[in-house]
């Protein structure tokens, strides 16, 4: 892999190098630290709602200028808000880059939150979360989110509260882009084919003017040790129960993150292989006709989060007696630990799916975005060499530690079988 090359701007900017010559493309990313776990109460969802704004225009590139320059040179442009940040990017021809360059530039400091914009945009994104809320499976995830985290700031969706949405002003949301959006509380990145020293010529001309700031004190609760077992039970309309049974899990760089990932995939198969079907919580929930379908998803966030299992029942079949399966399976490992055969096969796997979802420039580019984020601009590269060194006694050891009862939020999704809420109370 071609070396990483980092350097810091006066005003605080970060900046981040990898030369990739096997195609004429360069990735352009911008990635702030502040996301859904920087909101307060009656302020969640505003890091996504100012990341739609960010596309309304400036004075320099006019809302839609910049959808046809990008499109006319063969490029590709997009944004997405996390619970932890807020990252754009442009992948672009190496020889149109600048049109990335110029744009993020400006809009750190210059996008202009036109108050009727505002307002459509409000429609869009109540619109967004009320198709979200088609799926049962977001009302459940919600209600154990809210259980799992009482202070922090995981505790709520991404999207936001519908009663914070409703009531936000185009000042609230213009507040917080000034406040988050400045050199140094964000990381700029650059993967694909240039050379280094003119790439840094360049962001240092188009950056380095820009004011320094002082990085935002941002916004973050330490949750409260959990002292138990919590339980959420949710009712729907629809035919279709589901069980999520979530363990709290350490933040992305602590030593056992990779531990618990190696896992997950010895469990569920959700390293990102294609095929799970050996997992075994396949085996123990599909195999036996319990579930329909059983995953699993380990996110890397600054704090620490959850490790989340999510059973979809068969029809007939009750949410409980997939949860005494999947609780005896876990129990197993913590008995018997696995075997050498299994390590390196969970091993392989996931190391294969992490190279697989890094083949582009646009994704190796989003990973140090992500490894900035997370605190350890290395955090990327050397993921394959810490997953390799994960042992079956490390796996056993974080089995123990992190899977157990007083520290998991259980959620059941019970169906009504009806096609309405029915009449309101």
């Amino acid at each position: 892999m071609p070396p990483l090359t980092q350097h810091t701007l006066p005003n605080g900017l970060t900046i981040l190098l990898r030369e990739a010559h096997s195609a004429p493309v360069i990735s352009w990313w911008l990635a702030y630290r502040v996301g859904s776990r920087n909101e307060p109460s009656g302020f969640t969802g505003i890091s996504h709602w100012v990341e739609h704004m960010m596309f309304k225009g400036t004075d320099k590139f006019p809302a839609g200028s910049l959808d046809r320059a990008i499109d006319r040179a063969g490029g590709q442009w997009n944004a997405f808000t996390s619970m932890d940040a807020t990252k754009y990017f442009e992948t672009l021809p190496a020889d149109k880059i600048d049109i990335a360059l110029r744009a993020e530039a400006d809009r750190m400091r210059n996008a202009l939150f036109d108050p009727a914009e505002t307002e459509s945009e409000r429609t869009v994104i109540l619109s967004e979360r009320q198709g979200a809320e088609n799926q049962p499976t977001f009302w459940l995830q919600e209600e154990v989110r809210g259980a799992a985290f009482r202070v922090h700031g995981y505790h709520h969706e991404i999207i936001g509260d519908e009663a914070d949405l409703r009531v936000m002003t185009r000042d609230d949301l213009y507040h917080h882009y000034r406040r988050h959006y400045c050199p140094a509380n964000a990381a700029a990145i650059a993967v694909g084919a240039f050379d280094s020293d003119a790439m840094l010529a360049k962001i240092e001309a188009l950056y380095g003017a820009l004011p320094a700031v002082e990085a935002p004190l941002l916004f973050a609760r330490q949750e409260p040790r959990q002292r138990g077992e919590r339980r959420v039970m949710v009712e729907r309309p629809g035919k279709t129960a589901f069980l999520e049974v979530c363990h709290r899990a350490p933040a992305a760089t602590h030593e056992d993150w990779l531990k618990l990932k190696v896992l997950d995939a010895i469990l569920s198969g959700s390293s990102g292989a294609s095929d799970n079907k050996t997992s075994r919580l396949y085996q123990a929930l599909v195999k036996s006709e319990i579930a329909a379908g059983v995953g699993a998803w380990l996110t890397p966030t600054i704090d620490p989060y959850l490790y989340s299992m999510l059973v979809t029942l068969r029809d007939g079949r009750q949410p409980q007696e997939a949860e005494a399966i999947l609780t005896a399976e876990i129990e197993r490992i913590q008995d018997e630990g696995v075997s050498e055969a299994e390590l390196n096969k969970a091993r392989k796997q996931t190391k294969a799916a992490f190279a697989y979802s890094a083949e582009s420039v646009t994704e190796r580019a989003y990973w140090l975005a992500q490894s900035f984020i997370l605190g350890d601009a290395r955090w990327f590269d050397s993921y394959a060499e810490r997953l390799m060194r994960v042992s079956a006694a490390d796996v056993l050891d974080v089995a123990r530690r992190y899977l157990i009862p007083r520290q998991r939020v259980v959620g059941i999704l019970q169906p009504t079988g009806a096609d309405s809420e029915g009449a309101p109370a």
